[in-house]
């Protein structure tokens, strides 16, 4: 077996499927640098990420799946799950030996539809992101939240919340990979910080601004006179909003 491993990168996996195919290679599997592993078994070669090669990978698929076909494969890719590129590769392969055909929708293909339950995950992910992320004043005038999703799904919701949010600076983080996004009135940047963040509560005094920390108790106060105790449905609450969402939202939190 012949093991092809990567830095990680969306470019850097679509580099490697572009060496499958150019050295007709039968028996590989890819894997990225994180979970790359010596074996007595294996021939281990390194891939250096090369845009002009993904490029190549990328229209090819676009010219047979379309647009959208790129985005479930990025999706798949974004879901971090242990058998994606197995998963990925084994799809696109499909795709080049059926080239007048839109593999994705044929499900009887195992490969095929283990990628379509990988892009549901995941596009799930990214809306419940949009919709429980909730920021927070800093003392420095920046509006900062920090995350933990199940995927990386970070950077598909960049455009969401520059659109939304243009006229205030925010930082979304993405503690569970230590990257985040800033954005700084006029243009977006992926960050990496020095040292995690210490975010707890013990720390909210020293970090939010003083009317972040008055809102936060008048939302809460809020919350607790309008609900009404006897009429709770704590199963169909938490159907809604799933309790791994409640660190995100403020009426959850106890100053």
């Amino acid at each position: 077996m012949t093991i092809l491993f990567y830095d990680s990168t969306f470019e850097g996996f679509l580099t490697a499927v572009f060496e499958v195919f150019e050295y007709k290679y039968q028996d590989v599997q890819i894997v990225h640098s994180g979970t790359f592993q010596n074996s007595f078994f294996a021939e281990p070669i390194e891939i250096i990420t090369n845009p002009e090669k993904s490029d190549r990978v990328l229209k090819r698929l676009e010219k047979q799946l379309g647009k959208s076909g790129i985005q479930d494969i990025l999706y798949a890719f974004l879901s971090e799950d242990v058998s994606r590129e197995t998963i990925l590769l084994q799809s696109i392969s499909y795709a080049v030996a059926n080239p007048d055909k839109n593999i994705l929708q044929d499900f009887s293909n195992s490969a095929v539809m283990q990628l379509s339950k990988l892009v549901k995950s995941v596009n799930r992910e990214r809306h419940r992101m949009k919709a429980f992320i909730r920021f927070e004043l800093l003392k420095d005038g920046i509006y900062f939240a920090e995350i933990f999703p199940d995927f990386d799904v970070l950077t598909l919701i960049i455009t969401h919340f520059k659109n939304r949010y243009q006229d205030q600076k925010w930082l979304i983080y993405d503690s569970k990979r230590s990257y985040g996004v800033y954005y700084d009135l006029t243009s977006v940047e992926i960050i990496s910080l020095d040292r995690p963040i210490a975010f707890g509560e013990s720390q909210k005094k020293e970090l939010l601004d003083k009317k972040e920390l008055h809102y936060q108790k008048l939302w809460i106060e809020y919350f607790d006179h309008t609900n009404i105790k006897e009429r709770r449905n704590d199963k169909l609450h938490v159907q809604h909003v799933p309790k791994r969402y409640w660190k995100y939202l403020t009426e959850k939190k106890m100053l």
